[in-house]
């Protein structure tokens, strides 16, 4: 992805943010040079992976398999320094994106749409004993409370203010209609680890190639500079 575009998207989903005053923490407005200057006071942050995200899965197709997030706040299961066992993260994504389908060894989470368009689930349950295997049994939905099963794959579509509670081995892909309109996604859940806690149903990077043509107007996560002593 090149630069510019990765600081426009930033700016379209801080203007998003606004629109629906979704307020977000001080630290996400600091510039680069701003980082450049914070001590060990911000550890948490760059030790958590707090902050901007802006992923296309290695895969150099944003618009289609690609996501903007911004994770506020979050635990660390490799480091007792930190012991907050929750995670928050805010997403936004655009008409014809998919998350790509994955499940997580040990979190379960809540996706709520924030506002926008619609937003469609499609889960499978997970082969625990052979992880890569979709199968075709009915899925447990818990949705705002309501529990009732449907088919595997088949689309769940979640109005603005619904959610959806995602467990352990329940493979789970969101979309959004290229007919539809941009989605403010939030997530509560356990503890998030990217790093231990993915399993894609088709492997994938983690984060984008930046092709630097301009400089950026927010770091991501994986960008801040080492604390200044």
């Amino acid at each position: 992805m090149k630069r510019s575009e990765i600081n426009a998207i930033i700016k379209d989903f801080e203007a998003m943010l606004k629109e629906y005053k979704f307020a977000l923490p001080p630290f996400l407005s600091f510039t680069p040079e701003e980082w450049a200057e914070k001590g060990h006071e911000y550890d948490e942050i760059r030790d958590n992976a707090l902050g901007w995200d802006i992923t296309d899965y290695g895969e150099g197709n944003f618009a289609e398999k690609g996501l903007s997030l911004i994770t506020i706040r979050n635990g660390n299961v490799h480091n007792p320094k930190y012991t907050k066992s929750y995670a928050e993260k805010i997403m936004m994504l655009y008409p014809g994106q998919i998350s790509p389908n994955h499940f997580h060894w040990n979190k379960m989470e809540d996706i709520i749409n924030r506002g926008g368009g619609d937003l469609i689930f499609h889960l499978w349950n997970a082969n625990r004993e052979n992880e890569g295997e979709l199968l075709d049994t009915e899925v447990e939905i818990c949705k705002d409370g309501r529990r009732y099963m449907v088919a595997a794959g088949s689309d769940i579509i979640l109005h603005p203010g619904e959610s959806l509670s995602l467990y352990p081995y329940y493979y789970h892909e969101f979309i959004i209609p290229k007919d539809g309109t941009k989605v403010l996604v939030g997530e509560v859940s356990m503890c998030n680890d990217d790093n231990t806690d993915n399993r894609f149903y088709e492997p994938l990077g983690r984060f984008p190639t930046i092709e630097e043509d301009e400089a950026p107007y927010r770091l991501l996560c994986n960008e801040y500079p080492p604390a200044k002593d």
